[in-house]
């Protein structure tokens, strides 16, 4: 994962950006140390010459790096062929026991309590998140919380993408020292090739990473303004939540409940997802998603860090546990939707 001292345009703009597999998470434009990228319409773009330093390509989850040699460092082994979806330590469900976090959460509610618990403890003084924009319903634009109440605020998935990485420059400003993320498998890997390449500066400040689980995101004008406004006819301002449970559960703000199949949104599918191999967010800490359950997260504890913050919620009496046994089908889906975004990459 070495890349000699080439140009944003000979490397993530020729390679990167203009093949489309450009997946919009902003790493590169956090780590160029002249200022020469923005980060525009979900992606970077040139705002003055570029100096040739040849640092944005080590941040790139997209170009040119080895699962292999980042496991090797999360892990110091690499996944055995039959660990379909990673290296763990743990796997268990689980759901908050938080009263303020039971009717927000999205599932189990199980990130929202371990990274406002990290913030109440002193862990972290910082948490990447995604936040809904003021000004545009629903839509996710990346959060520095400094507080459990701001935490609370976060909660929920929004399905378009968020490029949580970039609040990492509030981080900056406000001289964050030690921080949560929580964000998307491909977020997680840009995470660990700025530890691999020494950009100390950035991958030291985080202390725990929280992948989610996905398949995919998709496009806000798709998912959002096409299909649930035009088609379902629900004003943005109204949607309280959306899940998938092998549909999109749209709940608005008066409790009624309207489903897309997930087949009429897959064209609205982001087309920077379609290489990604990575569905639990092998390279995190701790790795959750849904899977069809019902007010549970299915829970994978990855790395010691993930697993001391885990049970240090769990001793406090904000997590409890089921084995992940009681829940064969969702098991049964990690494992054929891990297998299935490998298989993809392979053949895209």
């Amino acid at each position: 994962m070495s890349f000699p001292k080439s140009s944003f345009e000979e490397t993530l703009l020729d390679r990167v950006v203009l093949t489309e597999k450009c997946v919009g998470c902003g790493a590169c434009v956090l780590v160029c140390p002249f200022g020469c990228l923005e980060y525009h319409e979900q992606r970077p773009r040139l705002v003055k010459e570029c100096e040739i330093c040849g640092i944005c390509p080590r941040a790139c989850p997209r170009l040119e790096w080895s699962q292999s040699d980042l496991e090797k460092l999360v892990f110091e082994r690499n996944r055995e062929p039959s660990e379909d979806f990673g290296i763990y330590q743990r796997l268990i469900l689980a759901q908050t026991t938080d009263k303020d976090v039971t009717p927000i959460g999205q599932d189990g509610g199980v990130v929202t309590t371990l990274v406002a618990f990290a913030l109440k403890k002193g862990i972290v003084d910082g948490a990447l998140l995604s936040g809904v924009s003021l000004d545009k319903p629903f839509y996710p634009v990346p959060v520095l919380a400094t507080t459990p109440k701001e935490v609370l605020k976060c909660a929920g998935t929004r399905y378009t993408y968020s490029p949580n990485l970039l609040a990492i420059q509030e981080a900056l400003k406000q001289k964050r020292k030690s921080l949560a993320f929580v964000g998307t498998p491909c977020q997680i890997q840009a995470i660990r090739k700025m530890e691999a390449a020494k950009l100390r500066r950035y991958s030291d400040r985080i202390k725990i990473a929280i992948g989610l689980m996905c398949t995919e995101s998709f496009t806000y004008e798709g998912l959002m303004e096409k299909q649930i406004q035009q088609t379902l006819g629900i004003n943005l301002h109204d949607v309280k939540k959306i899940n998938i449970k092998g549909k999109i559960i749209v709940t608005t703000n008066s409790g009624d409940v309207k489903t897309i199949p997930l087949v009429e949104a897959k064209q609205y599918t982001r087309k920077s997802c379609l290489p990604c191999p990575d569905f639990s967010a092998e390279l995190a800490d701790i790795s959750t998603g849904g899977l069809g359950l019902g007010g549970w997260t299915l829970t994978i504890i990855r790395t010691e860090a993930g697993r001391e913050l885990f049970e240090d919620a769990e001793k406090a009496g904000l997590i409890k546990t089921r084995p992940v046994e009681d829940a064969k089908n969702a098991l049964n889906l990690l494992v054929k939707l891990s297998k299935k975004k490998r298989k993809a990459s392979n053949s895209s």
